[in-house]
């Protein structure tokens, strides 16, 4: 099988930037199964249907989530009917929506699994606890398994990558929009990155205007971010499995900006 995994999509820069490059990406490697981190795709903050809609059509087969999943308060309308967005399982059993879930696509069929981190962010329950409850029974359904574990901490991602190595086909890192250096399939066959990266403006900070968090680090007061305009950049990761195991056989980061997709 063959996995693009689209890095956190920031407001509608990233948005209009996954429509852009999705299809040249779609001729040149095509992917069996597409899944985007989308919880920053509505104005830096959350999703609405209208905008997941927006992604499937777009080629999206399936939406992650994280930290600001709950951010635009109609998710609470409309979650737990659509099945093929995951927001973070290790949220309290109360939540809606679900924390799994199994996308099909081209005749391939993936788990996804969102796990939130707890390091430097709100101490929800136990990402590995969770994840090692969600790998068992994902496991009985498909032996192809991606997880995107949305934390802020490196050290806590790579935790979760040997954590899961050997038990899921991809682990992924998000949150943190900035693409790391350390794609490499782990010693038991799972593909491993700390952090993906980001779809959308290129001149900010982290998809945010830079103006306005120049100032709150100058200050200390409080500032409202907005999500930038202009350039955008495109970052991404594109796995092969072997079917009969479920392990990658080989991992490579994708990096486009509008500068570079003309010459794609």
């Amino acid at each position: 099988m063959r996995i693009l995994f689209i890095g956190d999509i920031v407001g509608s820069v990233g948005r209009a930037a996954v429509k852009k490059v999705l299809p040249a990406l779609k001729t040149k490697y095509n992917p069996h199964i597409i899944i985007a981190n989308g919880e920053n795709s509505a104005a830096g903050r959350g999703i609405t249907a209208t905008i997941a809609k927006e992604l499937f059509d777009a080629g999206v087969h399936g939406i992650t989530m994280g930290n600001h999943t709950w951010d635009n308060r109609d998710i609470f309308e409309w979650i737990d009917d659509e099945q093929r967005i995951v927001r973070p399982a290790n949220y309290a059993p109360e939540a809606p929506g679900r924390g799994a879930a199994i996308i099909k696509a081209n005749g391939k069929t993936l788990a996804i699994i969102n796990i939130q981190g707890r390091t430097f962010l709100p101490p929800i329950d136990c990402p590995f606890r969770t994840a090692d409850a969600l790998i068992e029974e994902m496991s009985s359904k498909t032996n192809q398994i991606l997880v995107d574990f949305h934390a802020e901490a490196t050290s806590e991602k790579i935790a979760m990558g040997w954590h899961l190595d050997g038990r899921a086909s991809l682990v992924v890192g998000t949150h943190t929009h900035v693409q790391t250096n350390d794609d490499r399939i782990l010693p038991q066959g799972t593909a491993y990155l700390t952090d993906v990266g980001m779809v959308g403006p290129r001149d900010g900070v982290l998809g945010m205007e830079r103006t306005a968090v120049l100032h709150k680090f100058l200050t200390q007061l409080p500032t409202r971010f907005v999500v930038d305009e202009g350039d955008w950049h495109f970052h991404a990761v594109l796995v092969d499995t072997d079917d009969a195991t479920g392990k990658a056989t080989s991992i490579q980061k994708i990096r486009q900006t509008e500068e570079t997709l003309m010459f794609f």
